[in-house]
């Protein structure tokens, strides 16, 4: 990434095993209890999946770049217009506390760049609120 560049930086802790997390994550028929309204799969190196949210009127189509059990997973996307690069870490802090660092670069330094930067920053916030929800209390 350029210096100059814009980028969501991003985390939570979640209170489950680090492998609990992973599954949610990459585990097509759990992320539609939280996330998305639709997935084409699950998420695995090489695969490319369309993800669609009903109640938005959107999808988005994810190229899967790199996939560590229990650890990463890293994809391409144009979820802010232009093509972005996620990566979702995972760390285990303890037997039942992981936490989920999320990174998505990059956009320009100017208005519509800080603006596309923003409107990620909430959605990946949303994606961690409901990940907690559905996993530490069932929340579907």
């Amino acid at each position: 990434m350029s210096d100059n560049r814009l980028k969501v930086n991003l985390q939570m802790g979640i209170l489950k095993p680090v492998h609990e997390v992973f599954e949610a994550i990459v585990d097509s028929e759990k992320m539609i209890k939280y996330f998305t309204s639709k997935s084409t799969g699950r998420i695995e190196c090489g695969k490319t999946l369309k993800w669609e949210w009903k109640d938005f009127d959107a999808e988005h189509e994810i190229k899967v770049i790199k996939v560590e059990k229990n650890k990463l997973v890293s994809f391409k996307w144009d979820g802010s217009g232009i093509e972005c690069t996620v990566i979702i870490s995972l760390e285990s802090k303890e037997a039942n506390n992981t936490l989920v660092k999320i990174t998505e670069e990059e956009w320009t330094p100017d208005f519509e760049g800080a603006k596309s930067c923003m409107g990620q920053v909430e959605g990946w916030t949303h994606f961690l609120c409901c990940l907690k929800a559905y996993l530490e209390y069932g929340v579907n």
